[in-house]
Formats: C-alpha cells, sequence, structure tokens
C-alpha cells in the first residue's frame, strides 16, 4: 500500500523524494509478476493490445498488465525489443516495424508506460492506421521535461539531453486518435501534470491511485488500467 498522506507539492514539479523512495521499496515485492514466457497472449481473435515499457524497463515489467489484459479477452504482446534505453535514431521506426507484424491488418490499442508511453504517442502520429486508441500510463508528454526523478539517468545513458531527442518529435501536441492519459497523485517519478497533460494535449485524463511502477506491475493500479482500456476498447 502507498501511503496515505504525502507532502503536499505542486504538481507541475517532480515529486517528493518520499515518493521516490517508496517507489524503490514497493518494486521488490511485486518481481514474481515478472516470471512466465514472453510473446503474445490470449484469445487469438480478442481486440488486439501492443504495451510499450518504460525507460530501463522491458517486457517483463509490464507482464502483470499483459496478463491481466489477456485474463479479459484480448490478445496482448509487449514490444519485443528488450530493455527500453531511450530514444535512437531508429526508435519509432522499430516500434512501427513491431507494430505492423502485430496487428494483422486491424487497429491495434496502443498502451504505454512511462517513456513508452511518449513513444507511442509519436508512432500513432506517424502511422494512426495502425492504432484505434493510446492510453499512456503516467508518461511525461507535458510540461518541463526535467521535472522528473529519471531525466539525469536518462542523459547519462543515451547521451543526450532529454529535451533534445534525435527524433523530430513534437511531443505536446495530441495524436489524431483518441488518446487517454493515466495519471498519479501518488506517482513518485513524474510530476503528475506532466502525466496528466492538458484538454489539447489528450482527450481524456484519468486519475488512478499509483505508483509510477505500480501502472504495470500493482495489482490494484492495473485493474484500474485494465477497467479504462475495456470500457473504451472492448475486447471483442
Amino acid at each position: 500500500m502507498l501511503p496515505r498522506r504525502s507532502p503536499i507539492i505542486a504538481d507541475e514539479q517532480a515529486p517528493p523524494r518520499i515518493l521516490l523512495l517508496w517507489e524503490a521499496v514497493s518494486i521488490f515485492g511485486r518481481f514474481w509478476r515478472a516470471f512466465g514466457h514472453l510473446g503474445e497472449r490470449g484469445p487469438a481473435h480478442g481486440r488486439r493490445v501492443f504495451i510499450v515499457p518504460g525507460f530501463f524497463a522491458s517486457d517483463r515489467t509490464t507482464l502483470g498488465l499483459q496478463r491481466a489484459l489477456a485474463g479479459h479477452g484480448y490478445r496482448v504482446t509487449g514490444w519485443g525489443m528488450g530493455v527500453n534505453r531511450g530514444a535512437h535514431a531508429a526508435i519509432l521506426h522499430d516500434i512501427i516495424t513491431q507494430l505492423e507484424r502485430f496487428a494483422d491488418g486491424r487497429p491495434v490499442v496502443l498502451v504505454g508506460h512511462s517513456l513508452g508511453g511518449v513513444f507511442a504517442r509519436e508512432v500513432a502520429k506517424l502511422r494512426p492506421d495502425l492504432v484505434c486508441t493510446v492510453f499512456t500510463l503516467g508518461s511525461p508528454f507535458s510540461g518541463n521535461p526535467r521535472a522528473n526523478h529519471a531525466w539525469r539517468l536518462y542523459e547519462q545513458v543515451t547521451g543526450h539531453p532529454v529535451d533534445q531527442p534525435p527524433i523530430e518529435v513534437d511531443i505536446c501536441t495530441k495524436p489524431p486518435i483518441h488518446t487517454v492519459a493515466l495519471w498519479s497523485r501518488r506517482d513518485g517519478m513524474i510530476a503528475p501534470a506532466c502525466a496528466r497533460g492538458t484538454e489539447e494535449q489528450s482527450d481524456e485524463r484519468i486519475e488512478i491511485d499509483s505508483s509510477h511502477m505500480g501502472f504495470s506491475t500493482g495489482g490494484r493500479a492495473i485493474r484500474q488500467v485494465v477497467s479504462a482500456i475495456v470500457q473504451r476498447c472492448p475486447p471483442s
């Protein structure tokens, strides 16, 4: 359980350090969700869902969410590209290649956690024919790109400034399809306002009760994410 009383600060700023500490502590109890086979799962003819992991995460990180969606009748897969190490010149092309292979001629529900959601929005702008809806989970697509606790590590790993990626993007602009931003006041990594965005940047903004990693690893948060997807994109 997350602490019920957290420090109150402007939600445009990076979250309090106490919440970041809780992110590190809480993730250890959820490792069991990372075990199991990778690849497609769920009914072969179910609505297709493609999940992009966050920075320094992989398909194992989203495996709990994948299983939950498959259990609700979706055909689900991760991105199949190993660990997300940030933006590089071919990243969007590589995701589109995987998405084309999985889509099988039908628009896909595209889900992205954290940085994965930023990539998902950009992919949907380039190939709206492949995507029916984008769901972002705690993704920093709005506001100050340094209003989080990951930007220094990101710059060290990728070798480029967080606000100067090696791809042409307009992160704040909404994709030309229905876009849903899930965000949390208890996010210990990303400023809530950056993950929520404005009315011009997403069609819907839904608050859930979750830590940052909990969007894809926490049982309660996963249920909320699945509920949001089922209500807007029924499995069949």
